[in-house]
């Protein structure tokens, strides 16, 4: 029988960032019971969770977390004393045609667990804490040179990102109101195994593996700042366990590239891990109009998190995207499993 420490809630757990953190924590605290929380949308797939779901300290709940009645029961059933909050819709593409989701889950989700976790703890905050997971679209765009840094004003752009800023808000209201006790971090774009292949670095992959159109926005000229996900939930723990109560933390890789020449590392990857002549598959890019509200550049500055509690990325892009890569080539069932036939037609629909 385990002595357990801490019950840790982890909300979108079976999803891409979600399963990583699972997985070093459930493997690294074994005196902790870990509690995965997920809905099991279509980006949430207990799959990316098999090496670990017989573990003793980890448990799995199917729940909603806009469901507030069933969140607090899980509140009190587990006696939870520690929240990492993940779950959240992040494609902008999709919040584009569907605000309305973006919306329920990433504002009325958050608020929902916010207020379950300030009746559970009921003024005892004591070795309590609430981390809220977001990103660095909340800060809007940069021009040419610049970062983001945690003083950035939010200026969101899409309704993902404006969700996504809304629920900073409300978890910043509850430790001011309520004095619930939050941390928040902003994150830079994460790559990595088990990601769902609507994103840009698996959907393009897959599509060099099996010859398709890489539909590229406009001309590829918008830069974006990448984090191998590993490094990402390395960052969530150490801040978990080390950071300030009322702080906001920005992990990013300090790694950034242009869309059309991350492309290009993709397709030279891919083409030289299946033989294929190098560059052969950049003949498959295909520019396609902008989307709507498409941010420039996103940089994140992470000068607090490495001075503060001694975080820095492990890896940089052209090794992560090695191992990212090879790990798809090596797991193409698990590709065919995700991508259905629903996906498929969403796919259609977005880039024609």
């Amino acid at each position: 029988m385990i002595d357990i420490k801490r019950n840790i809630l982890i909300t979108g757990g079976a999803g891409f960032i979600g399963s990583h953190l699972v997985r070093l924590l459930v493997n690294k605290y074994p005196d902790y019971r870990i509690v995965n929380m997920d809905v099991l949308t279509y980006a949430g797939n207990l799959a990316n969770l098999k090496d670990i779901e017989d573990k003793t300290n980890y448990e799995f709940v199917k729940c909603d977390i806009c469901d507030f009645e069933k969140v607090q029961k899980v509140f009190l059933d587990y006696q939870i004393d520690g929240v990492i909050h993940l779950a959240a819709e992040s494609h902008v593409d999709r919040s584009i045609k569907d605000p309305f989701s973006f919306a329920q889950t990433n504002v009325m989700g958050t608020l929902s667990l916010l207020q379950a976790a300030k009746f559970a703890w009921d003024g005892n905050f004591d070795d309590k804490l609430f981390y809220h997971v977001s990103t660095d679209e909340v800060y809007g765009s940069l021009g040419e040179d610049g970062f983001f840094t945690e003083e950035t004003a939010y200026d969101p752009h899409s309704p993902y990102s404006a969700s996504k800023a809304s629920s900073d808000h409300f978890v910043r209201s509850f430790q001011d109101t309520f004095g619930l006790p939050t941390v928040i971090s902003n994150c830079s774009n994460n790559y990595g195994s088990y990601q769902f292949p609507e994103k840009l670095i698996p959907l393009f992959i897959n599509n060099i593996c099996n010859n398709k159109p890489l539909p590229v926005y406009g001309k590829g000229e918008n830069v974006r700042d990448w984090l191998y996900v590993e490094d990402h939930a390395r960052a969530i723990d150490l801040i978990f366990h080390k950071g300030k109560v009322g702080e906001t933390y920005n992990i990013g890789g300090f790694n950034e590239w242009k869309n059309i020449d991350l492309i290009k590392v993709m397709i030279k990857t891919v083409d030289r891990l299946l033989g294929r002549e190098e560059g052969a598959s950049e003949k498959l890019i295909t520019y396609v109009t902008d989307r709507a509200g498409h941010d420039l550049r996103y940089a994140i500055d992470s000068t607090k998190l490495k001075d503060e509690l001694g975080w820095e990325p492990s890896l940089q892009f052209e090794e992560g995207i090695e191992k990212t890569v090879k790990w798809y080539l090596e797991n193409s069932e698990w590709l065919e499993n995700v991508t259905s036939g629903a996906y498929q037609k969403y796919y259609e629909d977005m880039y024609k």
